[in-house]
């Protein structure tokens, strides 16, 4: 298994060009798939050719969602005598995740990692895995995802609607409260504090009813919106906070451990389905391998990164844990308006393995 190289670290990563002008042309449909390498799913995986695919990540090449996807690329390759080709496009190279979100409704690009609350916007019950309470831990969360007959009806429920089979996640670890000027130890410290959340109603009200103000921002926004004072701090996991630079403005982390955030891979569902049995099979099961590895490759980089903010100069505080829990108890009831997703939350809490510990 590799190893996370933790540096060099970008203050703040810039756009290319191709992915700003991409955009507004494909949603003009102004260019055609072909013109983009769109493929013929009449070939794809023929032995006399490589198929290539796209896949879209918004991270770093350090950073262990890169590291295990190329990880994945490589043996599905080998394991294909070369038939096939994953394609990584870190840093945003091929657009925002709701971009790429779209891209691959579009049949633009074959696949891409996308957050929980990019998957929101098309079905409300993707709420279930993206909110506070559900998961207890980063291996709850995973033993849950990596589950494929309890998955089965959410991960396929966009294929009909928008050409999208979710085939699994990646933990985003567990994310916390960081602050500019002092520590949060109760949900009355964060009263009057501008905190960014990424755009989803849920998370705008998981900071309200802990206290906060709900700024939702851009993530490459972040950093200047704290050091120039628009924001007080931010939420997310130890690995961001320190693969950003968020440390250098908002030195304060506060163990709130809320919630333990999810991201999504996303794939054309016709092309999923145009691969042969064995091919397909084979994905899969390297697939399942992949998230194993990122898991693993994910607790090691959350140990690096605390030690790293920490010999940078920020402070780690434990906070009331009782006290952010009772808060967040409304937002259950709130959010898991229907049978399924009541009946979906049950489960996943049920599958916990620290469960009557």
């Amino acid at each position: 298994m590799r190893t996370p190289q933790r540096r060099p670290r970008a203050s703040i990563r810039r756009r290319p060009l191709v992915a700003a002008a991409l955009a507004p042309v494909l949603s003009l449909g102004l260019i055609s798939c072909a013109d983009l390498g769109g493929l013929d799913l009449a070939t794809v995986g023929s032995p006399d050719k490589t198929t290539y695919l796209k896949l879209a990540l918004n991270q770093a090449e350090s950073h262990p969602s890169y590291i295990a996807l190329e990880g994945l690329s490589e043996r599905f390759e080998e394991r294909t005598d070369g038939r096939w080709n994953i394609e990584v496009f870190p840093n945003e190279q091929l657009g925002s995740q709701q971009e790429v979100l779209q891209f691959v409704k579009s049949s633009a690009i074959e696949m891409a990692i996308v957050s929980g609350t990019q998957l929101e916007n098309l079905n409300k019950d993707f709420q279930v895995l993206n909110m506070p309470t559900t998961f207890s831990s980063v291996d709850h969360q995973m033993s849950v995802v990596r589950d494929q007959d309890l998955m089965e009806p959410l991960f396929t429920s966009l294929e009909d609607s928008d050409n999208i089979s979710v085939i699994g996640g990646f933990t985003q670890g567990t994310r916390s409260i960081y602050t500019k000027d002092a520590p949060v130890t109760t949900p009355a410290d964060l009263a009057g504090r501008k905190i960014r959340v990424q755009e989803s109603d849920m998370h705008i009200r998981m900071i309200q009813l802990m206290g906060g103000s709900a700024t939702p921002l851009s993530y490459g926004e972040v950093y200047t919106a704290i050091q120039s004072g628009v924001l007080d701090g931010a939420e997310n996991n130890e690995v961001s906070y320190v693969t950003q630079n968020h440390n250098e403005v908002a030195p304060y982390w506060s163990g709130t451990n809320h919630l333990v955030g999810l991201d999504y891979m996303v794939m054309r569902h016709d092309l999923l389905e145009a691969m042969d049995d064995q091919d397909r099979a084979l994905f899969l099961e390297e697939w399942d391998r992949t998230m194993a590895e990122h898991t693993d490759l994910w607790a090691v980089e959350t140990e690096g990164a605390i030690e790293e903010a920490k010999a940078e100069g920020a402070t780690f505080t434990d906070v009331d844990k009782q006290a952010f829990d009772e808060a967040l108890a409304p937002i259950r009831d709130e959010f898991l308006t229907t049978d399924f997703q009541r009946e979906l939350f049950e489960q996943v809490r049920a599958a916990d393995p620290d469960q009557g510990e």
